[in-house]
């Protein structure tokens, strides 16, 4: 039996579920032999099985998703942890204030904005899931988004403006796209069948081959004499002229 987290009281419900739902979906979905939750202590332990039996990756991130669930998050959002791509981050608010109640509350109300705007704005620029729960702010996303919505959430709690924070996000997550389109579109090349263009229209594959070496060339390290080698290859149709002016 290995020991999780304990777990707040008024969360003990909301893992355990009516009827034990809850519970039952977190064994189903981390492929574990029984979850235990002490209905009075909070305390979560957890059976597995036979080596082999189970994901040993979901072992490892189901405390996180104990975590989380503790920490105000809805069951279902917290399972998205249990995905390959998706992980986890705790902001402790106590970190950029004092510990009075009024001051966590403060903070709070700007983390989560007017109706829950601010909020809703990280979730959207990041693709994380964001829950603000007493003196903490879970964070589920991407190895991507989870970064800047962390970074977005410390400093709006250190004080920052509602407006830099969103702006600075926006124009880091239309980075990090541009960055993953660039990629994909160079992965897409490599997989192009040469043969099927060349055979529709002569020459056409050749074209193809000369502008994805251009792509890759921007990528090139100076230091890879090969690389740079290819790089600078011309084509048959293709020369060099000087002239002076």
């Amino acid at each position: 039996m290995q020991g999780l987290h304990r777990i707040p009281q008024d969360r003990i419900a909301v893992l355990i579920g009516v009827g034990g739902e809850t519970r039952k979906m977190l064994q189903k979905a981390s492929g574990c032999k029984r979850l235990g939750v002490d209905s009075e202590s909070g305390d979560v332990s957890v059976i597995w099985g036979e080596p082999g039996s189970f994901d040993p990756v979901k072992a490892m991130k189901l405390p996180h998703v104990i975590k989380a669930i503790g920490r105000g998050m809805a069951p279902k959002k917290a399972l998205k942890l249990l995905d390959d791509e998706n992980f986890f981050a705790l902001v402790d608010l106590k970190d950029f204030i004092s510990k009075r109640t009024n001051q966590q509350r403060r903070v709070r109300g700007r983390i989560i904005g007017s109706k829950g705007k601010i909020r809703r704005l990280i979730e959207s620029h990041s693709g994380c899931e964001i829950t603000v729960y007493g003196s903490t702010v879970v964070i589920v996303g991407d190895e991507i988004g989870l970064p800047l919505a962390q970074d977005a959430v410390e400093r709006i709690a250190a004080g920052s403006e509602h407006g830099s924070v969103i702006k600075g996000l926006e124009r880091e997550r239309k980075r990090a796209r541009l960055a993953g389109k660039t990629i994909d579109y160079i992965r897409a090349q490599d997989n192009i069948d040469d043969d099927g263009f060349d055979a529709l229209v002569p020459g056409f594959a050749d074209l193809s081959r000369r502008r994805n070496r251009r792509l890759k060339a921007s990528q090139i390290d100076p230091k890879d004499e090969d690389g740079v080698a290819l790089a600078l290859e011309l084509g048959e149709d293709e020369s060099i002229s000087w002239e002076e002016e």
